[in-house]
């Protein structure tokens, strides 16, 4: 397997989203799947801290407030390797359409954004496979806490109040998520991510992201001939 800065050599693409929650990536990446499934393509979709083997006992650990940022990110870093190995690898190899909600460039900022060392988690995703594409959702928190905000309160380790910020969860989401929105500021150069304006129409962003995978696949000889 490929380092995560190198061109892996699978027959299948993989395309994640990347952005702070209430930037409208997973809204994207559906309406992707469901365009590219009404077209017969194969389509595997892929969710962050949803490994059968770690999730619930992150989710458990999570709900008693017990996790260190370094706990926090090895957690992560162990749903992240069983789901690479069990589902995103073998649909890479089968030739399919891997699409991930959120990758390890999540780790890279929000770990970060808690105080781990950077090169201390890149060192841990290592062996992640490199993206054929990866787009981040750039939005102001303040935007994404207005989204949030319409149907519920920020969560406690959105909010960074693990951190203890500030008592108001409102006031620790600003401060926390900016601190992330620094770090997907930083890897936009550092990964090659592309950056759209999470603030544009919905119609806008898909429209944009069908065309920059059609150009991925066609590099790699895969033509779609349905129109966007």
């Amino acid at each position: 397997m490929a380092k995560f800065d190198e061109k892996h050599n699978y027959s299948g693409t993989l395309i994640c989203v990347e952005g702070i929650d209430g930037s409208g990536k997973s809204t994207q990446l559906v309406l992707l799947r469901d365009w590219l499934k009404s077209i017969g393509q194969d389509v595997i979709f892929t969710e962050w801290n949803s490994s059968e083997l770690i999730s619930q006992t992150t989710k458990l650990a999570k709900k008693k407030n017990m996790l260190s940022p370094r706990t926090f990110s090895l957690l992560h870093a162990v749903d992240f390797a069983d789901r690479l190995k069990q589902v995103i690898a073998p649909a890479l190899k089968a030739g399919f359409i891997v699409l991930a909600d959120r990758y390890a460039y999540t780790a890279f900022a929000r770990d970060v954004a808690r105080g781990v060392d950077s090169n201390w988690v890149r060192e841990v995703y290592n062996f992640a496979i490199k993206p054929d594409l990866a787009v981040y959702f750039d939005i102001e928190p303040k935007a994404a806490m207005d989204r949030i905000c319409a149907n519920r309160a920020p969560k406690f380790y959105e909010a960074g109040m693990d951190l203890k910020l500030s008592n108001d969860p409102y006031e620790s989401y600003l401060i926390f998520q900016d601190r992330v929105t620094k770090e997907y500021q930083k890897m936009v150069d550092e990964y090659g991510l592309i950056k759209l304006d999470a603030m544009d129409s919905i119609h806008s962003k898909q429209v944009t992201i069908r065309k920059m995978l059609k150009e991925v696949l066609q590099s790699k000889g895969v033509e779609l001939n349905d129109a966007i």
